[in-house]
C-alpha cells in the first residue's frame, strides 16, 4: 500500500507529495515546490530514490535543487520541458519577481513518455501524457492512486493562460484519459485538496 504525505509549499500553496511503499525508509518525491523545508527537514534519514515531475513551472520545481543535492537523486520530467529546469524564462520563474526569483537547476537524469512504466519503492508507476496546463505534462498513476499535477483540481482545472497551454489539450487530457480511471481513484492534484474521478466527472463545472 502506498503511503501519501502531502506539503503545501511556496507561495502558490503547490502540494509536493512524498510517497513511500513497505520500506518506510525508502521514499519517491513529487514536485519538490518552493520553499523546501517542510519537505527537507522530513526526508532526513530517507533514502529518495527518485524526483517525479509532473511538469516544470517555477512553483513545481522550486526546491529540486535543495532536494536533489540533499539527496543525490535523479529527476523525471517530459523531454518538452526538459529545457524548463535550466531556463527561468522557460519556468515562468520571471515572469512574477513579486513572488519568486528566477529558478534554475540541473538537468533531468531521465526521460518520462506516454505509458512508460517506472518501477520506484517497490511499486509501479504509469506514465500518462496530460497537456493543456503546459505542454509537458503529465499524471502519474500508482494503484488506485492518481497525481494529477495542474490538469485536474478539486472542481477546477489547470489554467491554459501561460506559454505553451492549450484549453482544447487540458480538455482533452481530462476526458480523455483521466475521466477513463475508475470513479473510485483517488486524484492528488498538484494545488488544493484531494477528490476522486468519480466526484469530479459529476460535479466539476469545468468539465461535467
Amino acid at each position: 500500500m502506498l503511503k501519501i504525505e502531502s506539503f503545501s509549499l511556496g507561495p502558490l500553496q503547490t502540494n509536493a507529495y512524498l510517497l513511500r511503499g513497505e520500506d518506510e525508509n525508502r521514499a519517491v518525491i513529487i514536485d519538490p515546490g518552493s520553499n523546501p523545508g517542510p519537505l527537507l527537514r522530513r526526508i532526513e534519514g530517507l533514502e529518495i530514490e527518485a524526483i517525479l515531475l509532473t511538469h516544470a513551472h517555477f512553483d513545481h520545481i522550486g526546491g529540486l535543487d535543495e532536494v536533489r543535492k540533499l539527496k543525490g537523486c535523479p529527476v523525471y520530467v517530459h523531454p518538452l520541458e526538459s529545457e524548463w529546469l535550466t531556463t527561468p524564462k522557460l519556468n515562468g520563474s520571471l515572469m512574477w519577481p513579486n513572488v519568486t526569483g528566477p529558478v534554475a537547476s540541473d538537468p533531468a537524469e531521465f526521460d518520462l513518455a506516454q505509458g512508460q512504466k517506472i518501477t520506484l519503492i517497490g511499486h509501479e508507476f504509469t506514465v500518462y501524457h496530460t497537456p493543456g496546463h503546459s505542454p509537458g505534462s503529465v499524471s502519474f498513476l500508482c494503484g488506485s492512486d492518481l497525481f494529477s499535477g495542474d490538469c485536474l483540481f478539486k472542481m477546477g482545472v489547470g489554467r491554459t493562460d501561460l506559454p505553451g497551454g492549450r484549453e482544447a489539450d487540458l480538455y482533452n487530457s481530462i476526458r480523455g484519459t483521466l475521466f477513463r480511471f475508475p470513479d473510485e481513484t483517488k486524484v492528488y492534484p498538484g494545488h488544493g485538496p484531494k477528490t476522486t474521478i468519480g466526484y469530479e466527472k459529476a460535479n466539476n463545472p469545468y468539465v461535467s
